[in-house]
């Protein structure tokens, strides 16, 4: 029973608020959300009477979300009314639209995700909508294969005879009805905590960061096993929380942490291997090793974390497009140290120069040069000139290339090439093979799933984009850029009170993280909350991002002074705000101009376009012939 009620505590629970009149589609999407993964606790008898109220309240307390279904027929019912508020109050309220009715007073803030046309299919976009409605409003990834998909016996055995589905609702108590739910997936979770560096030399830190990334991409590359994200399990472990603390807060079964201690052509590591449930070891042990079995004792490890959690082992295998170089790894690793600081352009160009001495040392290595074309594609994107960007780009292309030619099966070549395609060339049907190569290779990965989802929503693939960002979500809980992505993404779609839900929890993780505030502001403007925008604009730490906010929102306030001031600090940016110029000035009806906004960024290419068909910002301009035109040339049409 103990594993039964573990399993249940990782599912979200939804409490399901609708009018009786509403029944069939309520019973439709109730059982939709179980082959999703979903508890859900619903209702058949709206008028249960004050003998039900004791369970109605506890059903409400206990869950993750509440779902209101808003009708014609609901909007007049003080049940539904009554549970809306609960949901409300405790920030856990997922409104649905099933008729178009608009919501009562009260409630008119939150925009509904519409279920109007939706005819029963599984993977609709209002689906998936409400799927990561209720995944941020839980802070619990939803399971991504249907619960009711057959077992093996072992699981079974393992995890206890089923799982109870408590249906309960707006008014009255169902009962029980039981299934068996595949917990595979969380049965062999596991999260790595950084190896801590027990060697003399402070500076050695990147040998044990680059052993535990190692270890963290050799198990992911395993389809049988989740492995929590690095961003995650860094943040997580940054705390100093005992294991099963730590299992709990990222919702894993197991967790690997250890020490490096370096001296020398020598090094003793040491891994072990806890259970997230009791926070006990279930193995733990020492490698003394001169430092070219390195590469050996990883493969071991790996394999030893596989065999305990009763994996497969291909895990062990050797990635592709690595080295045999004790040199050139270390090189890399330094890079890689420098690279995901993300501090400035000094320490990215310092990263490109360390991956430029490991490609040196060893030609072939494959994953150097991949890494080397993401350094040179986010110096483009983060600090290039206008002058300077095809240059950039064109080598991002160039050593993306090198990388796929020397490892076609390395995930990490494949995204190197897709982003430097996707971002340099603004080569929407180029990037295609690659990405979907890459999203093929590495989704046990967080990073490509999650490059892959900003991919998939820019070439007008919602569905894919939502379904990739939802696991990168699950693996990647704690990272903040997880969450903005999600919430750009959400923008994209025109989600927009999910969208803030999701850039409010990167806010929550990182206060200064770029584009967050400012996407916040344009999701409130889009929902005529003009002052609310304004503010979160205002909030915006980035000037390019910031700027043209505050140009619109004042704009539409009637401050037009100040608006012009905005705008007027934008252009003295120089080329590189050129689109976020036509944003503002198709928001402020000067369609000509915005559309030669356009056309100039596209002459510089300006990595913004790719933006083009999914900006709402972009509305006003988007039925012109010029703007169809950038846009099919791009391959966004």
């Amino acid at each position: 029973m103990a594993d039964e009620a573990n399993a249940s505590a990782r599912q979200p629970t939804v409490f399901l608020s609708y009018s009786r009149v509403d029944r069939q589609l309520a019973e439709r999407l109730a059982d939709t959300l179980k082959l999703a993964g979903i508890m859900v606790w619903w209702d058949a008898l709206i008028e249960g009477g004050a003998a039900f109220a004791k369970s109605i309240a506890t059903a409400l307390d206990e869950s993750d979300a509440v779902i209101v279904l808003w009708s014609a027929s609901s909007t007049e019912s003080d049940w539904v009314r009554d549970e809306a508020a609960a949901g409300r109050d405790r920030h856990r309220l997922v409104p649905v639209s099933i008729d178009g009715t608009i919501p009562p007073l009260g409630f008119r803030q939150y925009q509904s995700i519409d279920l109007t046309h939706w005819r029963g299919k599984r993977d609709a976009p209002e689906i998936n909508a409400i799927l990561s409605a209720i995944e941020l409003a839980s802070h619990k990834p939803v399971p991504l294969r249907p619960v009711m998909a057959p077992v093996s016996r072992r699981s079974a055995i393992g995890l206890g005879a089923g799982a109870a589905v408590l249906v309960v609702g707006g008014g009255g108590l169902i009962g029980w009805k039981t299934g068996l739910f595949d917990r595979g997936e969380a049965a062999n979770s596991i999260a790595i905590l950084p190896f801590r560096n027990l060697s003399p030399d402070p500076e050695q830190a990147f040998f044990s960061q680059g052993l535990t990334e190692e270890l963290r991409s050799a198990l992911s590359r395993n389809d049988s096993l989740k492995v929590i994200a690095g961003a995650s399990s860094d943040a997580a472990g940054a705390a100093g929380a005992s294991p099963a603390d730590f299992a709990r807060k990222l919702q894993v079964a197991f967790i690997l942490d250890g020490t490096v201690r370096r001296s020398g052509d020598t090094v003793r590591i040491t891994a072990n291997l806890s259970d997230g449930a009791t926070g006990f070891s279930r193995w733990s042990k020492t490698f003394d090793r001169g430092l070219a079995d390195i590469f050996a004792v990883q493969s071991e490890i790996a394999g030893l974390v596989a065999q305990a959690m009763a994996a497969q082992i291909e895990s062990a295998a050797p990635a592709p497009g690595g080295t045999r170089i004790v040199a050139a790894y270390e090189a890399y690793l330094r890079g890689r140290a420098l690279f995901n600081t993300a501090k400035d352009e000094v320490t990215d160009r310092a990263a490109l120069d360390q991956y430029g001495q490991a490609i040196a040392l060893d030609p072939g290595f494959a994953l150097a040069f991949a890494a080397r074309s993401r350094s040179l594609a986010a110096i483009a994107g983060e600090y290039g000139k206008a002058d300077q960007l095809k240059s950039l780009y064109d080598a991002a292309i160039a050593s993306a290339r090198q990388a796929v030619d020397l490892a076609p099966d390395l995930a990490e070549a494949q995204l190197a090439l897709g982003f430097a395609e996707f971002n340099g060339q603004l080569d929407v049907r180029a990037a295609r093979a690659p990405y979907e190569r890459a999203y093929a290779l590495g989704h046990g990965d967080a990073d490509i799933l999650l490059l892959f989802a900003i991919y998939a929503v820019r070439a007008g693939r919602g569905t894919e984009a939502l379904t990739a960002i939802r696991r990168a979500l699950a693996l990647d809980p704690l990272n903040p850029r997880t969450h903005r992505a999600a919430g750009s993404i959400h923008y994209s779609l025109r989600q927009y009170p999910t969208a803030i839900a999701a850039l409010d929890q990167s806010l929550a993780l990182n206060p200064k993280i770029s584009n967050a505030s400012a996407m916040i502001g344009n999701c409130r403007y889009q929902l005529g909350q003009i002052e609310t925008a304004r503010a979160a604009y205002a909030a915006e730490p980035h000037d390019v991002f910031r700027l043209p906010g505050l140009a619109i929102a004042e704009h539409r306030l009637g401050h037009r002074a100040k608006a012009d001031e905005a705008m007027a600090a934008l252009v003295a940016l120089g080329d590189s705000a050129l689109y976020q110029q036509a944003e503002v000035l198709a928001q402020w009806g000067e369609r000509d101009r915005a559309i030669v906004a356009l056309q100039q960024a596209r002459a510089i290419g300006d990595a913004g376009l790719l933006y083009l068909t999914t900006d709402p910002m972009l509305d006003p301009v988007k039925e012109s012939p010029q703007f169809k035109a950038l846009a099919s040339g791009i391959g966004l049409i």
